[in-house]
């Protein structure tokens, strides 16, 4: 299956090169992380548009056949836009439809604000990537919802740093007096296209320019050490960070379609 999204795109190979099976069916691809069965998007069914036209009913059968254990329900919809997804009959099943903007450039422009003070680097160590964890915690608990499954953020803290550690890309930190403020990551499989993940700034560390510097340095290390001519990040349209991005020289491409159900 060819896969028409960008986001979908780069998701799998973000997927594949942190170990997870990537296997391609007929009008499907389904990804699998066995060490983390508690990762939603490590393990799910990516369906093409027209395997997603023909209504919720079918998307979900094959979901429970390629996962019969799985308490959660994600899929994926290859498509670039909500109208080509046939999304009411997944509404109606009572799944949460998520419509997610993927956003790409050549190469990133200073923000606006940019910090000056902040010591920019690569993750390194034990000490920094328990600072990782601990910022990622907080940010997960402003966001509400349930906790996360303790497994599971441990399984994801040991395959950011391995991944991190592969030459497929780096981990980077914005640190304040020597307390990480601000992180993400950037990887590429070295064919041009690099991908985003997971920026995340301390709630107390916002409005400072933290991110916006971050993603230009990342920038530079993906153009200069991943040979990447296209940088791809996702962003839910609704958050304020879309707008830290788009300052810094990202322009609207297309929609990311998912619908989910967590676990009852």
């Amino acid at each position: 299956m060819d896969i028409t999204s960008l986001g979908y795109r780069t998701d799998l190979m973000v997927r594949a090169l942190e170990g997870s099976q990537v296997v391609p069916g007929p009008g499907y691809v389904t990804v699998r992380t066995p060490a983390n069965p508690a990762f939603w998007w490590g393990n799910f069914v990516l369906l093409s548009g027209q395997a997603a036209r023909q209504g919720a009913g079918p998307g979900l059968a094959l979901l429970r056949s390629e996962f019969p254990a799985a308490a959660h329900v994600a899929l994926g919809i290859d498509v670039t836009s909500a109208a080509a997804a046939g999304l009411d009959d997944f509404t109606a099943a009572g799944l949460d439809v998520h419509q997610d903007t993927v956003l790409t450039a050549g190469a990133l422009r200073e923000p606006p604000h940019p910090n000056r003070a902040a010591a920019v680097r690569e993750l390194d160590g034990d000490d920094d990537w328990e600072q990782s964890a601990q910022l990622r915690a907080v940010c997960d608990a402003e966001e509400g919802g349930p906790p996360p499954v303790p497994a599971f953020i441990a399984a994801r803290e040991v395959t950011r740093r391995t991944l991190a550690g592969t030459g497929h890309g780096a981990w980077f930190g914005a640190f304040l007096d020597g307390q990480l403020a601000s992180q993400l990551g950037v990887f590429s499989d070295r064919r041009g296209v690099a991908r985003y993940q997971e920026v995340a700034t301390h709630p107390d560390a916002r409005r400072q320019g933290l991110a916006g510097t971050l993603l230009c340095h990342a920038a530079q290390y993906a153009v200069s050490h991943l040979a990447a001519t296209t940088l791809v990040i996702v962003a839910d349209p609704a958050e304020p960070a879309i707008g830290v991005y788009r300052a810094v020289g990202f322009g609207d491409r297309e929609t990311q379609v998912s619908v989910s159900r967590a676990p009852s």
